[in-house]
């Protein structure tokens, strides 16, 4: 859907950034284009509006120095969708997700900022972290020590759980080494694993079929955008189940699962307007590190564990940043 975004000049202008307040006495207008996995709904939603007030806090203001143009798809639409963009001549793209893949094909010298969520090394996004390298750099949500942590919460939340289902997409760069952590930390905690790879929607039933012939007592979901575009269907398999399900983004506890522990993905897109704002000042991506989320939150829908029969231990609540009841 194309859609230009010109907002008002809204209060706390006045705390605009020098530089940002320079450009715009020099009648400068920043240029930036976001792409995006659509609808314009929802957690993509909430994705858009924390970029905005992270730019809003550097000086960026929407309507006075800056203009936004948006697009939101699929990564089926990333390339055409990043070509339009392109035409439009932006002084930076921001993608979010798999979408990353579509811009990269077609701006060229144009800096891409991207949120992603798999590893962009092996994603052939940037040559390394510390040195990107090109004309892409951004935020990696990506964070393998999270992994045993995430294992340890659920053994909190559910301490009688021995047998846990592992649920994957498998086109999500850095799955394999995921994997391979999550295995091991499992077998630390004493869990017995089940590996459950998925690759599309339609996978999503014989996934489930798998799950209960092993008689999986909870889910452990990597995260990534795709498998929480299904965290309403695993809620709801796991509630028929009756068993817990964990996974790495708050919205997979809002659909209705058990737990998330992960990183905070609003103060994470406001880390992504950090690098706009540095680009936009002259910075360059090859020298700008990719970087990774340092605020974490624990979310526990109190609600599924009552309809689950459990008790959550006061202590996992007392940590919890957010109780859905």
């Amino acid at each position: 859907m194309k859609r230009r975004i010109f907002l008002g000049v809204i209060a706390g202008g006045f705390l605009a950034a020098p530089l940002a307040a320079e450009a715009q006495s020099a009648g400068k207008t920043a240029r930036v284009g976001w792409l995006a996995l659509g609808p314009n709904a929802g957690p993509a939603a909430v994705f858009f509006d924390a970029f905005r007030e992270g730019l809003r806090e550097r000086g960026w203001i929407d309507g006075r120095n800056l203009v936004i143009e948006a697009r939101w798809g699929n990564r089926d639409q990333a390339r055409d969708q990043a070509a339009e963009l392109v035409q439009w001549k932006p002084d930076v793209l921001v993608t979010q997700g798999p979408m990353v893949f579509g811009a990269q094909a077609v701006t060229g010298p144009i800096p891409v900022v991207f949120g992603f969520s798999g590893d962009p090394v092996e994603g052939k996004l940037v040559a390394s972290l510390a040195r990107p390298g090109g004309s892409l750099t951004g935020i990696s949500l990506m964070q393998f020590e999270l992994i045993g942590k995430r294992l340890e919460v659920l053994k909190e939340a559910v301490p009688g759980v021995t047998r846990v289902a592992l649920l994957a997409n498998t086109g999500h760069p850095g799955v394999r080494e995921e994997l391979a952590r999550s295995q091991a930390a499992a077998r630390r905690l004493g869990f017995t694993v089940q590996y459950v790879p998925v690759a599309a929607v339609r996978d999503f039933d014989g996934a489930f079929e798998a799950m209960a012939r092993e008689r999986a007592e909870a889910i452990v979901v990597f995260p990534d955008g795709f498998m929480m575009s299904q965290a309403p269907a695993i809620a709801d398999f796991a509630a028929r189940r009756r068993i817990a399900a964990i996974s790495g983004w708050a919205e997979f506890a809002t659909a209705g699962n058990l737990l998330s522990y992960g990183p905070d993905l609003r103060e994470a897109w406001r880390g992504v307007a950090a690098y706009v704002d540095k680009i936009l000042r002259g910075a360059r991506p090859a020298d700008l590190p990719v970087e990774q989320p340092t605020k974490f939150e624990l979310v526990i829908n109190l609600k599924t564990a009552k309809a689950l029969g459990l008790t959550i231990p006061p202590s996992l609540l007392q940590r919890a940043d957010q109780v859905i009841e």
